[in-house]
C-alpha cells in the first residue's frame, strides 16, 4: 500500500473529521430522522432485515458505527435485544443520545471502534450498516474477530459500486468517495471499497467462516449504487492454520515456543501474515533451549527473563511436506517488563488473553504447544507427537 505523504492525515482521521462535520451539520439543521421500521443495510427496503442476525433476545449485540442509533433502537424495541452502540463522532453520538439516550436496553458508547472491541468483548452478534469500509480492515478485523464470542455472528454491509458506477478494488487500499450533505455541500471521505473475494479472504485470515454474501442493488432505475452484505461466524472452537502454505526450510526445523501466563492472561502476538502465536522461534547453533527462549522473548517482546525461569514442558514432533518439525514448548515462570513491538520483528501487537477467549487463527506450532500445556483448551490443530519431560 502506498505510504501517505509526510504530514498528511491518515484515512481514518479524515473519515472521523467528515462524520463529525456531518453530524454537526444536521444538529444545526435540526434534522429529525423517522424511527427505523426495519434493519436496512445501506439501501432502504432492500435485502433482508434483522432476521439475518438470528435470535437476538438475551444475546449481547453490538452496533459498530451506529451513527444516530436508529437501527440499534429498532432492535431493542422490536426484537428485545440488548445493544451496545458505538460511535466515534461526538456530533453523531450527540444526535443518538438526544433521540435514544433514555431507551432501556440501549447503551450508547462514544469511542474508537477498535479500542472498544479490544476491551468490551465478547459479543454474540456484531453488525454494522456500511460503517466497516471507513476503517482499515487490517486494524479492525483482528479486534473484531477476537471480540466476537465463539459461535457468534458478524453481519456488515459494504459499498461495492458507487453511484458513478465505479466498482470495487482488489487491493486493500482506501480510495476517495464523496459524502453529500443534505442541503448542500460535498465532502471527501476515504473508504476501503473491496471486492467480495478480498473481504472473504480477510475474514477467513482472521478465523471467521463466511456463510454468505448478498447483493444489494439500488432499486431506482439508473442508480448504479450497489452494496454487498456479508454474514460470517466465528467457529465454536479456536481454529489453527499454517502461517503459510510453504514448508519450513530444513535448518529451521527446531524451534521453541514460550508460554507466559499470569493474572492478565496468556501472552500472544500477531504475525504479519495473520496468525496469532506465542513468543518463540528458531534455536540458534550453540545455545541451549532455555537460552533460546530467553533470547527470542527479548528480541520479539522486550521482556527479560533468565534461563532458570524457563521450564521445558516437552517436545512436539510433526511432519510438514517431508520435513520433521520439532518444537519445544516451555513455560516462563517469571519475567520483567511490559511486552512491546520490537523493530524488525515479524510478530507484534502483543496482548494478554484469557484462556476462555483465545483469538482465532492460532499458528499451528503455538496451538500444539498450548494443547500440550493445557489439554482441555478447545483448540483444533493438526496432530503432533508430544513427549513430556520429567518434572
Amino acid at each position: 500500500m502506498p505510504l501517505p505523504h509526510a504530514g498528511s492525515p491518515d484515512p481514518e482521521s479524515v473519515n472521523t473529521d467528515v462524520w463529525q462535520a456531518y453530524g454537526a451539520h444536521h444538529l444545526r439543521r435540526g434534522t429529525v430522522l423517522p424511527e427505523a421500521e426495519r434493519l436496512d443495510w445501506g439501501l432502504s427496503g432492500t435485502g433482508p432485515g434483522a432476521e439475518i442476525l438470528g435470535e437476538l433476545a438475551g444475546r449481547r449485540v453490538l452496533d459498530l458505527g451506529c451513527g444516530t442509533a436508529r437501527h440499534a433502537a429498532h432492535l431493542v424495541r422490536a426484537h428485545g435485544a440488548t445493544v451496545d452502540a458505538v460511535e466515534v463522532s461526538p456530533s453523531q453520538y450527540e444526535r443518538a443520545r438526544a433521540r435514544h439516550g433514555a431507551l432501556p436496553g440501549l447503551r450508547l458508547v462514544r469511542a474508537d471502534a477498535v479500542e472498544h472491541l479490544r476491551t468490551a468483548g465478547p459479543y454474540d452478534v456484531v453488525y454494522s450498516v456500511n460503517a466497516v469500509p471507513y476503517l482499515d480492515p487490517r486494524r479492525l478485523l483482528p479486534a473484531l474477530a477476537t471480540a466476537l464470542a465463539p459461535g457468534g455472528t458478524l453481519c456488515f454491509s459494504a459499498l461495492h459500486t458507487n453511484s458513478a458506477g465505479e466498482g470495487p478494488s482488489s487491493a486493500v487500499e482506501a480510495r476517495p468517495e464523496t459524502l453529500r450533505f443534505a442541503g448542500g455541500g460535498d465532502h471527501t471521505v476515504r473508504m476501503w471499497v473491496l471486492a467480495p473475494p478480498v473481504w472473504e479472504r480477510l475474514l477467513t485470515e482472521h478465523g471467521l467462516h463466511v456463510e454468505g454474501v448478498e447483493v444489494l442493488d439500488a432499486p431506482e432505475p439508473g442508480n448504479l449504487a450497489s452494496y454487498r452484505l456479508f454474514r460470517a461466524r466465528r467457529p465454536e472452537r479456536v481454529v489453527s492454520r499454517p502461517r503459510t502454505d510453504l514448508p519450513p526450510v530444513a535448518h529451521a526445523a527446531l524451534g521453541v515456543g514460550a508460554i507466559l501466563y499470569g493474572p492478565r492472561g496468556l501472552l500472544l502476538g500477531r504475525h504479519r501474515r495473520g496468525t496469532w502465536e506465542l513468543p518463540g522461534g528458531t534455536v540458534e547453533p550453540g545455545e541451549s533451549l532455555q537460552e533460546a527462549v530467553v533470547r527470542e522473548l527479548a528480541e520479539e517482546t522486550g521482556l527479560v527473563t533468565a534461563p532458570s525461569d524457563v521450564r521445558l514442558l516437552g517436545t512436539l514432533l510433526d511432519h510438514v511436506d517431508g520435513v520433521v518439525r520439532v518444537t519445544v514448548a516451555a513455560v516462563v515462570t517469571a519475567w520483567r517488563g511490559e511486552p512491546a513491538d520490537q523493530p524488525g520483528e515479524r510478530v507484534g501487537d502483543w496482548r494478554w488473553y484469557a484462556l476462555g477467549h483465545l483469538p482465532p487463527a492460532l499458528f499451528v506450532c503455538s496451538a500444539q504447544a498450548l494443547a500440550a500445556w493445557r489439554p482441555g483448551l478447545p483448540i483444533d490443530r493438526p496432530p503432533a507427537h508430544f513427549t513430556p519431560y520429567a518434572k
